[in-house]
């Protein structure tokens, strides 16, 4: 069951409430000694979560269907990049992420138990049957749950502060809807002023016809300017017109570029860097650090300096703003949060100077 884009959390909508995890969605089915785990496009994951696969049998019952969300922690928050870290080929180093960075499992919703299917139940009656039907361990986890609007928006301010994505909100009465997004999510949102450092082409077409997405940066403490993401999705005739606007800029755009020259510190983010997900670098084409554009995202990864964790959404030009301008503290950091209070369903920001 899948989830669309809502503004803001309601009131009397009929709604049950849960936090939004960042992680990788998973539905788990058990049939006595066999277990799999189910990634949302249908693969198996349990070679990459073995100690997972170990805490699930001792945690569900013995022929079940549970639908959840597969999360990395470190440090008392969600780590994703700790999460993209163990899906990898090699069974030595799964292994030895597996017992570095431990998953837990999220259980959210009971599809099936024994021989009778929830899917046609409420969501809160399958809520009520869910928490009788598993043993819940230090690796797998009921998802905290309210129908109270408050509340729900108290979780979506503090609960951010753990590395959680939002809140989702499920129809009390309504049905689990395989492939339907009958479920809504409220999200963050913010924006910043990024420079517009590059360009990529659009795939399948020709170079200098249309432009498939800009590459956004931002300058750290250091004077860096790191690789923060890209802004994309443009319409057909804003792509045509981007390739048309931005031509001056490609003039001498790699002269003394930073990303090209290699003058920046060692830990800069660049663009097209190799790594495990693609073996050769995408091509690019540097911009004269001349134009800056406001971008809204949803939040940001991999520490400091950060990234945009998805592709971010075009807002308007900023010719009022220097390039130079453009640093990472406009970003909005949310307040520290401990993941074990959430999963307790605490309300209260923790106060780090009382340790």
């Amino acid at each position: 069951m899948l989830a669309k884009p809502a503004p803001s959390i309601p009131d009397d909508a009929g709604l049950v409430f849960e936090p939004k995890w960042d992680g990788f969605r998973c539905l788990v089915f058990r049939d006595g000694r066999e277990l799999t785990l189910q990634s949302r496009s249908g693969k198996p994951l349990n070679r990459y979560f073995p100690e997972l696969v170990t805490a699930l049998e001792a945690a569900l019952p013995d022929r079940v269907v549970i639908d959840g969300e597969l999360v990395v922690d470190r440090n008392g928050r969600l780590d994703f990049d700790a999460l993209a870290e163990r899906i990898h080929p090699a069974a030595s180093r799964v292994s030895m992420l597996a017992e570095q960075t431990p998953s837990r499992f999220i259980a959210f919703d009971l599809l099936a138990l024994d021989d009778d299917s929830y899917l046609d139940v409420g969501a809160r009656d399958r809520r009520r049957l869910l928490e009788s039907a598993l043993t819940f361990t230090d690796r797998v986890h009921l998802t905290p749950a309210t129908d109270d609007p408050e509340l729900a928006r108290q979780w979506f301010t503090i609960f951010e502060g753990a590395g959680l994505d939002g809140v989702i909100g499920k129809p009390s009465r309504g049905p689990y809807t395989p492939n339907k997004r009958t479920m809504l999510k409220f999200k963050h949102s913010r924006t910043a002023d990024c420079v517009v450092a590059g360009l990529r082409w659009h795939k399948g077409s020709s170079p200098g016809e249309s432009v498939g997405s800009l590459m956004l940066g931002l300058y750290d403490r250091s004077g860096d300017l790191n690789h923060v993401g890209v802004v994309g999705a443009f319409p057909v005739a804003t792509r045509r017109e981007l390739a048309t606007d931005l031509a001056e800029l490609m003039v001498n755009g790699g002269a003394n570029h930073p990303w090209v020259s290699g003058a920046q510190s060692d830990g800069a983010r660049v663009p097209g860097a190799v790594s495990r997900w693609r073996t050769t670098e995408q091509p690019w084409v540097p911009l004269r650090l001349e134009r800056v554009v406001e971008v809204a995202y949803e939040h940001t990864e991999g520490g400091y300096p950060s990234r945009f964790r998805h592709t971010a959404q075009f807002q308007r030009w900023r010719p009022d703003r220097e390039p130079a301008s453009c640093n990472y503290e406009q970003l909005e950091e949310p307040a520290n949060y401990d993941l074990a209070a959430v999963l307790r369903g605490e309300v209260k920001a923790r106060d780090d100077a009382a340790g």
